[in-house]
Formats: C-alpha cells, sequence, structure tokens
C-alpha cells in the first residue's frame, strides 16, 4: 500500500511540475550557451553532449507561450531543430568540420527569427507599421 501512495504522489507532483511555465529567457540564454558548446568543441562525444542539450532546449522553448507571432516562432524553433538534427548527423559521418554549415545555419535562423520579437523602433510606435 505504501508503493501506491508513493505512486500517486510521485505521478501528480510530476504533472503538477509539468504544467509550469517555461522562462523563455533563461532558457534561451542556456540553449545560447548549449550552442556555444557545440560549436567550441574539439571531440565528438563533447560535441554531441551539447548538440543533444540544445535539441532538448529547443523543444523545450516550443512549449513556451509567444505573445508575438507564436506561429512563425514555432516554425522557426523546428528549422533549427532540423538543422541541428542535421548538423549532429553530418558530424558523427563526416566529422566535427562538416557540422559548421549547419551550425551556421542555425546562426542565421537565430538572428531571423529574433527580429521577430524585438521592440517596436520610435516610428513604427509614432506611425504604426
Amino acid at each position: 500500500m505504501k508503493y501506491f501512495y508513493l505512486a500517486i504522489t510521485l505521478l501528480f507532483s510530476t504533472l503538477a511540475l509539468a504544467q509550469q511555465p517555461v522562462d523563455l529567457e533563461i532558457n534561451m540564454k542556456n540553449t545560447g550557451l548549449a550552442y556555444k558548446q557545440a560549436v567550441q568543441a574539439t571531440q565528438i562525444d563533447e560535441f554531441n553532449t551539447a548538440i543533444d542539450e540544445f535539441i532538448k532546449l529547443v523543444k523545450i522553448s516550443k512549449t513556451a507561450k509567444f505573445y508575438k507571432k507564436a506561429e512563425q516562432s514555432l516554425q522557426g524553433l523546428d528549422k533549427v531543430i532540423a538543422q541541428a538534427e542535421l548538423a549532429k548527423k553530418a558530424a558523427n559521418e563526416q566529422g566535427l568540420s562538416a557540422a559548421k554549415v549547419p551550425l551556421k545555419n542555425i546562426d542565421n535562423l537565430r538572428k531571423k527569427y529574433h527580429e521577430l520579437h524585438e521592440p517596436p523602433g520610435v516610428f513604427e510606435l509614432l506611425f504604426g507599421s
């Protein structure tokens, strides 16, 4: 009976924790750190650890609430995940240097999709889009 109560408690505590909102700012900083570690990796195992962490964190970011252009943001995150998986595959099949192009694509996607969430400029505020 003790195990039954323990299992029920564990189940409900897991559900409660799973519904906590994602702190997107902190998650994105950790994602950036994982990306940097992947780019700077000199061994395939450290690259794989970093890129796996990166992919995990991007997937967590997809659960966040986006107030502006949510559909485009989620599409961008999907593209980033695809490039990260491509980088991992290339690195494992051809070596770390083969992962440079997909990693650069990730950085370009980051720049592109971060523009969606930049605060409006003075002229945009005064005169609209």
